[in-house]
């Protein structure tokens, strides 16, 4: 039997079924003085961008034209014009592009449905990333974002989690905001542990999330001065070469960082490169905290990831409403991604997933069948015959 809707469509239903979408359009109030252009006709055609890899505006509409009479089971009549969807993404709020990714997110969470954590550690601590991307702009397109002399600029913040190695926290913000300003917008539960790169060193900051009962682990300064107070003994063959309880001494460390920290100095096994850790936490091995650390590639990965599969690098329109909608309908297109590969069982990586997906977004197959048997002959559709009878 052919399967009445497409790969896309299948999805599109399964994420209106997750979440009640005019919901929010009602909450946000979208679709105030709409005239005929739904906020759900947005969200297909920004969908249909990052999946099928569609870098104007004009590709979208010619990519959905193409499609035409297809286009029923999305719950679309026709394919949007350029000028109206370009209105539409600087006009409406990308608040509701937001509130859907959570919510999409608690959704796939909820059910399991997004992986688990590669790497087992011993300890049941929440393990948690934080980093930044910075994504170029052109000054003269968006003059709005400007950044240095000659070059535009915002940064995608991330709190990655690592139990599923997706977002828990997302800021889009100017290139110009430092990193260390934003780790003081995180809300993290007691026993937590966060790894992050120096350039979010601020011992204020740490003092604030030790008296919390949160643990970082992060990379230590070269100027950092302190005091040795105890030397532990590393242990043998896990490229750990020193374990310290050290004490800061620098100018005004006493008040904002007046507790006993650990710096670990462990080799990289791949480059031979030394690196000195931070820690407030003092009872983990030093094995483990190295591993901790190493972990944080994870991060690096997302945004590679996301940046090299969805539509974040150029964009369809040059406001920055519109530029945080591509954003935002990215990170639901790479949620759906990310669910897609998670059923699939013929064991693609995430990179060919997507591209699998791009090429097949209007094959009418049913979308387990194809995660399952994506090389399986598609039903043949039978040919109308007149019935001859004998009279």
């Amino acid at each position: 039997m052919v399967n009445v809707s497409s790969l896309f469509g299948q999805i599109v239903s399964e994420l209106f079924t997750a979440v009640n979408f005019d919901n929010l359009v009602a909450k946000w109030g979208a679709e105030r003085h709409a005239k005929g252009f739904r906020s759900k006709t947005q969200l297909i055609s920004m969908l249909f961008c990052h999946l099928a890899g569609a870098d104007s505006l004009r590709e979208i509409v010619n990519g959905l034209s193409c499609c035409n009479g297809k286009l029923v089971h999305l719950g679309i009549k026709e394919p949007p014009r350029r000028s109206t969807l370009s209105y539409a993404n600087n006009h409406r709020p990308a608040e509701l592009f937001e509130e859907l990714f959570w919510r999409l997110s608690d959704h796939f969470r909820s059910t399991g449905s997004l992986g688990c954590r590669k790497k087992k550690f011993r300890f049941k601590n929440k393990l948690l990333s934080f980093d930044s991307t910075t994504i170029s702009l052109c000054l003269s397109l968006f003059p709005w974002a400007e950044f240095r002399r000659a070059k535009g600029g915002v940064k995608v913040h991330v709190l990655l989690d690592h139990d599923d190695y997706m977002p828990s926290f997302v800021s889009i913000t100017d290139a110009k905001t430092h990193d260390s300003r934003m780790s003081k917008e995180l809300a993290l539960k007691p026993g937590s542990i966060v790894a992050l790169d120096r350039g979010y060193v601020d011992f204020g900051q740490f003092r604030a999330w030790t008296d919390q009962g949160v643990f970082f682990v992060t990379r230590m300064k070269d100027n950092c001065v302190y005091t040795v107070q105890e030397v532990r003994t590393p242990p043998r063959n896990r490229h750990v070469l020193s374990d310290e309880i050290v004490r800061l001494t620098g100018t005004g460390m006493k008040e904002r960082y007046p507790g006993p920290l650990r710096r670990i100095t462990v080799e990289n096994p791949e480059t031979g490169e030394n690196i000195v850790l931070l820690t407030n936490h003092l009872r983990f091995a030093a094995s483990t905290i190295g591993e901790i650390y190493r972990d944080r590639w994870e991060i690096e990965l997302f945004f590679k990831t996301l940046k090299q599969n969805l539509k974040v690098k150029t964009f369809v329109g040059e406001s920055e409403n519109a530029l945080r909608i591509q954003i935002w309908t990215a990170l639901v297109s790479l949620l759906v991604i990310k669910w897609l590969h998670h059923l699939s069982k013929e064991g693609w990586s995430f990179s060919n997933m997507a591209t699998m997906l791009r090429l097949n977004l209007f094959t009418y197959r049913v979308l387990r069948a194809w995660l399952d048997e994506p090389y399986e002959t598609p039903p043949i559709v039978p040919e109308a015959e007149q019935l001859k009878f004998t009279l």
